[in-house]
């Protein structure tokens, strides 16, 4: 088989397990505080969750450009390396927290180690042919998709089975096992000293330097769009399924379908789509996904059952899986050689960015608007992105070659 068919196999299993275990916390935080961490006032459990949620993303924000600076340095591999063992420590001290403040700083801790996920993006981008990346980088979605799909329902059905501080143990084995894979079956072919070689800036500058590429700039913009888009209705979408259900009988089971719904169609569409951007062109692709996500946005706000809305919500997932590998792939086309993985730490960040400001903004504006008008602004704001790409990826323009200005100094 093929270095780079090895690679994408073994990483998508890595995506799996690593976005499973980090994913299967979420069905049982607010009663991990509660049962274990001995909380019980209702709004203090609601604002703990909240906060130690969003710490994981805050702090991931903050230093994954440090992460990739130091990829293009030293290799993507030794960055991936560095994450899943790093996480692996981290989750599993999670099961030993005492008290909501511990369990606080630890996710904090785990968002400035974390770095799988572009890590992975960013060697694959690398060692894969330029024919087969949108494939590529569909493929690889796939397995993140999976991993978040199935990581809460299986999060929740051993939480009954063992218990809630164990499940944190078992997600630390699943990200050791994922990164002793990588370890032993990952491929890199990175020259260090040629990497060395090279003017180091420093985080600020890379993305100075970055700053002059255009396309990048409205990936960034466009990978937030998407980001933001998607998380804010999330909060209230239990609350929805209720109004629509009329019943509280199977309503946990109706929110985690409607939920699910949208990932399942995504891990089917990601491959698919990304084999077709191979063939007419990732920037078609992501104009085509945005507008079609648009669109399905649109009839959420108007369903009168359930059924309705895990059927548009299905067909949203079809477009979504569209996105990101069509960004990824795009990314790594306009990337000036050297900086693949500060390209893809910066977007990165910008996704941890939307994941943060989605969930507040509409849970703030939501009593205003009412989760409808939260569906309506998500439209509204990927139909936006549909003109942002059509003027910066879909226009023509001369052929040109992006120039990085020389650095002043070597300052790292």
């Amino acid at each position: 088989m093929e270095r780079w068919k090895i690679n994408l196999g073994v990483l998508w299993f890595g995506q799996f397990f690593v976005l499973a275990g980090m994913t299967m916390i979420i069905p049982f935080l607010a009663l991990y505080l509660q049962q274990d961490l001995g909380l019980s006032d209702p709004h203090e459990i609601a604002v703990w969750s909240g906060i130690i949620f969003a710490g994981n993303f805050v702090t991931s924000f903050l230093f994954q450009p440090l992460w990739g600076k130091l990829a293009d340095r030293y290799g993507r591999k030794v960055m991936l390396l560095r994450s899943g063992f790093g996480m692996a420590i981290v989750m599993t001290l999670m099961g030993f927290a005492a008290s909501p403040w511990q369990l606080l700083l630890l996710r904090m801790l785990n968002g400035t180690i974390s770095g799988f996920n572009p890590a992975a993006v960013a060697l694959v981008s690398t060692t894969t042919p330029k024919q087969h990346m949108g494939f590529a980088m569909g493929t690889l979605q796939s397995g993140a998709v999976a991993g978040t799909i199935l990581g809460p329902f299986i999060g929740g059905v051993m939480a009954d089975a063992f218990g809630f501080r164990p499940i944190f143990y078992i997600t630390g084995a699943m990200i050791f096992i994922a990164t002793l894979l990588a370890l032993f079956l990952v491929r890199e072919s990175f020259d260090r000293k040629e990497a060395a070689s090279h003017p180091q800036a420093s985080v600020l500058q890379g993305f100075r330097e970055l700053s002059h590429v255009r396309p990048l700039m409205a990936l960034y913009g466009v990978t937030f769009l998407i980001q933001f888009a998607m998380l804010s209705p999330m909060p209230l979408m239990p609350l929805y399924v209720q109004e629509l259900h009329g019943t509280t009988v199977n309503l946990a089971f109706w929110a985690g379908f409607v939920g699910s719904v949208t990932g399942l169609s995504n891990l089917i569409s990601s491959p698919i789509l990304g084999r077709l951007s191979d063939r007419i062109g990732g920037e078609r692709i992501l104009a085509v996904a945005l507008l079609g996500s648009a669109i399905m946005f649109v009839p959420q706000a108007f369903v009168s059952s359930v059924w309705q809305l895990v059927a548009v919500r299905f067909a949203l997932g079809v477009f979504l899986g569209g996105l990101i590998p069509a960004v990824n792939a795009l990314i790594r086309q306009h990337t000036p050689e050297g900086m693949e993985s500060r390209a893809f730490s910066f977007n990165t960040s910008t996704l941890s960015l939307g994941n943060m400001i989605g969930p507040v903004f509409g849970g703030a504006v939501s009593g205003f608007i009412g989760i409808e008008g939260v569906f309506l602004v998500a439209a509204a704001l990927l139909l936006a992105a549909v003109f942002w790409v059509r003027g910066t990826l879909l226009r023509p323009r001369p052929n040109q070659a992006y120039s990085i200005p020389q650095r002043k100094d070597d300052r790292a």
